[in-house]
């Protein structure tokens, strides 16, 4: 959460912002500003793997350099009103800001504020900054204040990520390769092997997408949702696109690939699914048809000879229902570093055996 804007009273600040203004040697402008088209950083601008701003502490190696996440969820610092109003012995706006425990500063604007003035006070505090050895600085633009990203990108700020009512940029300060972490590089998605008594298995056709109009059987598949648990992402993407209730056994194999969506790379992890009802009820908006068809059917098909991952899905699954193969399964843990719960994926049954019964188990299989 941003800490809230330090800003003097408007009816005293506007002889001030006249004075300065004409000291930096800006003039306003009627119109407002076009947007920047930013480059990329230099390619030396490399970091870690982003957990980003808000999604925790953390911290690898790339190059020999360590990199730090600058996280919002751990803000450490408020900003000194008394301190922060007075740079270089002149007042200034102050933007709203907090300090990471990184050695980085996050200003995160709520409320509107013309150009300029956001650039002369961005000036200024990027100098105090600088002295005081501040490292990493982000600025968090919600999309009502699209009009001062040219500001930002004028002072050497990039575009680190966008979200859909909001852009991040990022700077950094010292004269040195920079260490922050680099935006999400992977999206999350599953696939489900779903079979009844009847050996028969859930496959769906597809209305778009590379397969539309092939007549193609697959299994269903999607995406997981931000903040949703692959066990739970799963479960929903076979209601969504089938109508069938279906319990989350194991994760039993995943696949990684690069250049995926968006130049980002994509992990793919295949669950085996316990149907609790059997009635299809199809998703009009995704899913031509979709039916519980005899594996051996499935399996001849010359799409599933030719392409290794439906090979493997159905290979793993078959072998898990023939009692032949142990996945992964979720137990749910806690941080030394935060309250929250996670949920850690594991070989219970050879675990078991090597160890004893697993304690707070988040169910059994």
């Amino acid at each position: 959460m941003a800490a809230p804007s330090l800003s003097i009273p408007l009816t005293t600040r506007a002889p001030l912002l006249r004075l300065l203004l004409r000291r930096r040697g800006l003039a306003h402008s009627a119109s407002p500003p076009k947007l920047p088209v930013c480059s990329a950083p230099p390619r030396h601008r490399r970091g870690a793997l982003f957990l980003g701003p808000g999604a925790g502490a953390g911290e690898r190696q790339r190059s020999g350099v360590g990199s730090r996440t600058m996280s919002a969820s751990i803000y450490s610092t408020k900003v000194d009103a008394e301190s922060a109003m007075t740079t270089n012995g002149r007042d200034v706006e102050l933007l709203p800001f907090v300090n990471d425990k990184h050695g980085g500063v996050i200003i995160e604007m709520t409320t509107p504020m013309d150009p300029q003035l956001f650039s002369a006070s961005l000036k200024s505090l990027l100098s105090k900054w600088r002295e005081q050895g501040i490292r990493g600085v982000w600025i968090k633009l919600p999309i009502s204040l699209a009009n001062l990203i040219q500001s930002a990108v004028e002072e050497g700020f990039w575009y680190h990520h966008a979200e859909e009512t909001y852009l991040m940029l990022a700077y950094w300060l010292p004269n040195t390769p920079h260490t922050l972490p680099v935006n999400a590089t992977h999206r999350v998605g599953v696939g489900a092997f779903v079979m009844n008594d009847k050996r028969e298995v859930l496959v769906v056709q597809e209305k778009s997408g590379v397969l539309k109009g092939l007549g193609i059987w697959k299994f269903p598949t999607g995406v997981v949702e931000p903040g949703e648990d692959i066990n739970i992402g799963v479960v929903r993407e076979v209601k969504e696109e089938t109508g069938v209730d279906a319990e989350f056994v194991e994760v039993l194999a995943f696949r990684q690939s690069h250049k995926a969506y968006f130049e980002k790379s994509d992990l793919f992890f295949v669950c085996i699914l316990r149907p609790l009802s059997f009635d299809i009820t199809k998703q009009e908006s995704e899913i031509e048809d979709a039916q519980w068809m005899p594996v051996e059917e499935f399996a001849a098909q010359p799409f599933v000879q030719q392409h290794e991952l439906v090979k493997y899905i159905l290979e793993v699954g078959l072998a898990k229902a023939d009692k032949e193969y142990t996945g992964f399964s979720p137990i749910s843990i806690k941080s030394a570093f935060s309250p929250k719960q996670s949920l850690f994926y594991m070989n219970r049954r050879d675990l078991e055996k090597a160890s004893g019964p697993i304690i707070n188990t988040q169910k059994d299989s």
